[in-house]
């Protein structure tokens, strides 16, 4: 895609998740975040859970007991492995597709660019970007915007959520 490396990317079907987008679109949005970030090597599992999938795994790695919308592992490499010992590994994105699909309707926002937002945002966490105070925040969502802009979806942190919404001019960061 341009000559910027992109992650591989394996999908896991973990839920019977009939309102996912399908695998090739899922793929296209973990690269084209990737490349939204400058480029990565490696690879990613994205895999799709239930709600008490994503409960569990939010409640044993965050201690919050609650459903999420997405969680992103970045892989540590173990210690004591030789450098190069394991194929690049970026990490694995955890999304729930019943949470998803709640949070578009609730919101107004098409179920599409809700489920590009939420694989975009899991590929940036495990880029090493977060949301934790106001400007590394500012970075995250300029990203994000610009993403999916690119993509030909609205900026998910617009208050109107229409379709056929331009995307902001704002987005003129380069990491």
């Amino acid at each position: 895609m341009n000559g910027i490396p992109t992650p591989t990317v394996d999908i896991q079907w973990a839920s019977d998740a009939p309102d996912a987008p399908d695998e090739p679109h899922l793929c296209e949005w973990v690269r084209h975040a990737a490349i939204a970030a400058g480029g990565v090597v490696g690879d990613i599992t994205l895999r799709i859970v239930d709600e008490d999938e994503i409960r569990t795994l939010n409640r044993d790695y965050r201690d919050k007991d609650a459903t999420t919308n997405v969680l992103s592992f970045p892989f540590d490499m173990p210690e004591g492995l030789p450098e190069g010992a394991v194929e690049p590994l970026l990490g694995d994105i955890i999304i729930c597709d019943a949470v998803v699909c709640r949070e578009a309707s609730e919101q107004l926002k098409p179920l599409d660019a809700h489920w590009a937002h939420m694989v975009t945002h899991g590929v940036l966490h495990l880029l090493g970007y977060d949301h934790i105070d106001d400007d590394d925040a500012l970075v995250m969502e300029t990203l994000e915007i610009r993403a999916l802009g690119e993509l030909g979806f609205p900026d998910p942190y617009s208050p109107a959520h229409d379709e056929g919404q331009a995307p902001p001019e704002n987005t003129e960061f380069n990491p």
